[in-house]
């Protein structure tokens, strides 16, 4: 019965992403908004929306470890595996503006997580403080994107007539996003529900299951949309939808999961020592990933899935205390690490040249 539910939640995601970014960029197309705020809004807060329900339903359980491992999983997921798959597929163009405003704006997000929850957990005043600064973020782009409306407009008007009539009309194409939304939120948790039984079975901890298999699970609609944007050619959703619900899932997730929850969110001394560590290296990274060219590459892409496989590998290996975990930190922390530091440093320096 789970491997049934498994199986139709990932027929729904990929339904419901193909319904929504059809629907999204033909809205982008008629309002003349460009794309990437499209995917930065619309979609990014559509696909983040399985997280908002799995992280806010955990704390009114009180599992708060899921709540917030989940959003800290899913963020890693998001950027090393999602960006990482799609720019295999085929190389990401990044939009000047992710670089000079969006990534900074995720990095300071995850900034603001940690020194917050520097003293062992977010407070309900914290948690109204970054669901606050969300309002405040989302107003931001609507202004922004109107600004640029006039511009945007003449450009991305003559590609209409190559759609298809009947999604030309708004209400066609706020129906394709709505639907797409549905099938998204239902794939989600038919999947996550599946995954966590099978997780449970194995006898995995809370926090184990909501970095790797809720993160994973809930993060399905951001694999199905980004990939799928990516493959249609609309990629500035693709990456625009990663960077944009990695903000929604610290400023949002967090922020309605810690006023629900009665005692606010606590978090685990492992989140504040490795995993929100490990969240804040990997949006770090994009800045100087997306710098080299203003492209992710596919050797970037293969990176990213690497560095994401090491870092579900190490979370098994410390779960189960084995005795190969010394000799692999080790050689991730004095091997793997340096070099491609080294490796982007001298990207950026030959991109000045």
């Amino acid at each position: 019965m789970n491997l049934l539910l498994f199986l139709a939640g990932l027929v729904a995601l990929v339904a419901g992403a193909s319904l929504l970014v059809r629907g999204a960029s033909a809205l982008a197309l008629s309002f003349g908004v460009s794309p990437l705020v499209v995917g930065l809004t619309i979609v990014a807060f559509g696909t983040s929306s399985p997280e908002v329900a799995v992280s806010v339903g955990a704390a009114l359980d009180g599992k708060t470890d899921i709540a917030v491992g989940n959003v800290v999983g899913s963020n890693i997921f998001n950027v090393l595996f999602i960006l990482g798959v799609s720019a295999l597929i085929v190389p990401l163009l990044v939009h000047v503006q992710l670089i000079r405003q969006e990534v900074p704006i995720m990095i300071g997000a995850s900034l603001l997580l940690l020194a917050l929850g520097f003293d062992g957990g977010l407070s309900r005043l914290n948690a109204a403080v970054l669901f606050g600064l969300l309002v405040v973020y989302t107003v931001f782009l609507i202004l922004q994107s109107r600004r640029q409306t006039k511009q945007a407009a003449a450009a991305l008007t003559a590609e209409l007539p190559e759609r298809m009539s009947w999604d030309r009309h708004w209400a066609a194409q706020v129906g394709l996003v709505v639907a797409g939304l549905v099938l998204l939120v239902l794939g989600s948790d038919w999947l996550v529900t599946a995954a966590i039984a099978f997780a449970k079975s194995l006898g995995v901890s809370d926090l184990i299951i909501g970095l790797t298999i809720v993160a994973a699970g809930t993060s399905m609609p951001e694999v199905a949309t980004s990939i799928t944007a990516a493959i249609k050619g609309e990629r500035d959703i693709a990456v625009g939808n990663v960077v944009g619900s990695n903000t929604f899932n610290i400023l949002g997730c967090l922020g309605l999961a810690g006023l629900v929850a009665p005692g606010g969110l606590p978090l685990a001394p492992s989140l504040l020592t490795f995993d929100i560590w490990v969240m804040l290296a990997v949006a770090l990274a994009c800045l100087p990933v997306f710098f080299t060219g203003r492209e992710i590459a596919r050797w970037e892409g293969a990176v990213f899935v690497g560095y994401y496989v090491a870092y579900v590998t190490y979370l098994i290996l410390a779960a189960q205390q084995h005795d190969a975990l010394p000799l692999f930190s080790l050689v991730m922390l004095l091997f793997v690490v340096p070099l491609t530091v080294v490796t982007l440093i001298a990207l950026m320096i030959r991109r000045q040249r």
